[in-house]
């Protein structure tokens, strides 16, 4: 069974998010399953490279237009990769995957779409793309969805929900748990921890505008776009001197970090935060989480007064206010940190989440199989 996962960017030009959960899923052996990536360059050349014995094809890219990479050959090349696979996940939102889908997939060929998100902050373009997008899903064999709230407030699900299954996110909680550092964290340290791009959604600047009122350090990982709005924001606001921008991080340094803190911090402030992954490897570490109450699976995944405090998004002074009550209350963030460790282990195991998804890609091959015949 080949199987050949297809979205606008891959490691080693990016490690978290959807890449992170394709990793997750090429990264180990599967008896009669070869998986293959599709990819672009976030900006470069094309090239052909082996990521964890698992190739990968990255197209060449002049940048990013949308959200989106401007790549001439991803098409052509995803639709010559198509055809000669059994299954094609399509990892959406992209818009590119959805023009070369909707007209050049062979019945033969089993589509899986894995619906992270919906397209948010581009109207013009999801006014473009909605025709196509609507076509693969009624060509979709299956729609992978993280959790039940995607597909209740997704306007594109509402027609297909029986193509529909929910499987949460996995990862490896035991590496994120396990830490060689002297250092081991104090709840009652006064360090706040956050990961993520730095894109607007995820809601960096409500995180400094919250830090104003409260005496505590933060340090932000990650790499984007907005950097150096948010250090002029930071210093506007009086608070550069107590935020770190730590950039790109390798998977040891931010488990290091985390760590080292007492909380993490989970601004996100739209729905183009579906799920937050980051949450997960943050709770296997025992961090406890302040989170925001989207309406997608984010506060499902750590629970208001179980495993985090739970904001509006957007609110600067909710924020302050849940981050200074774990602040002020190393009992309560220990609780907190204590339950999101235990829910990691218990509900986001890698081992069962692999398992559930191999299962979809073995009922789809033998549905389109049979079809064959």
């Amino acid at each position: 069974m080949r199987v050949l996962h297809a979205y606008k960017i891959y490691r080693p030009d990016i490690e978290g998010g959807v890449p992170a959960v394709i990793a997750n899923l090429v990264g180990h052996s599967v008896p009669d399953v070869e998986q293959f990536v599709l990819t672009a360059r976030r900006c470069g050349w094309g090239r052909n490279i082996e990521i964890d014995r698992t190739p990968v094809r990255a197209v060449g890219s002049f940048g990013t237009l949308f959200s989106t990479p401007m790549a001439p050959n991803y098409i052509p090349t995803l639709i010559r990769r198509a055809r000669r696979s059994d299954i094609v996940v399509h990892h959406a939102p992209l818009p590119l995957n959805d023009a070369a889908l909707a007209y050049g997939l062979p019945d033969r060929v089993g589509l899986i779409i894995y619906w992270h998100a919906e397209i948010v902050g581009y109207p013009r373009l999801k006014r473009v793309v909605t025709p196509m997008i609507h076509r693969v899903l009624k060509r979709a064999d299956q729609i992978i969805v993280a959790g039940q709230r995607m597909i209740d407030h997704s306007p594109f699900l509402q027609s297909h929900r029986k193509k529909c299954i929910v499987i949460p996110f996995g990862l490896d909680a035991a590496y994120w748990n396990a830490i060689d550092s002297p250092n081991a964290r104090r709840y009652s340290s006064r360090h706040i921890v956050s990961l993520g791009r730095l894109v607007g959604y995820k809601g960096y600047d409500v995180l400094l505008r919250a830090l104003v009122s409260l005496d505590a350090t933060a340090t932000i990982i990650g790499e984007g776009p907005l950097l150096n709005g948010l250090q002029a924001l930071a210093n506007d606001l009086g608070v550069a001197d107590r935020v770190r921008f730590a950039g790109r991080r390798s998977r040891d340094e931010i488990r290091q970090l985390f760590h080292s803190a007492c909380l993490f911090a989970f601004p996100s402030v739209t729905t183009a935060e579906a799920f937050g992954l980051a949450q997960i490897e943050a709770m296997a570490a025992g961090l406890p989480i302040i989170n925001t109450d989207l309406p997608t699976t984010v506060p499902l995944v750590a629970r208001h007064n179980m495993e985090a405090l739970t904001v509006p998004p957007g609110d600067p002074t909710a924020l302050a206010t849940a981050l200074g009550r774990l602040l002020s209350n190393p009992a309560l963030a220990e609780r907190l940190g204590r339950a999101a460790r235990t829910r990691a282990f218990s509900e986001y195991d890698q081992s069962v989440y692999r398992a559930r998804v191999i299962e979809v890609y073995e009922h789809v091959y033998a549905r389109r199989s049979k079809r064959a015949r």
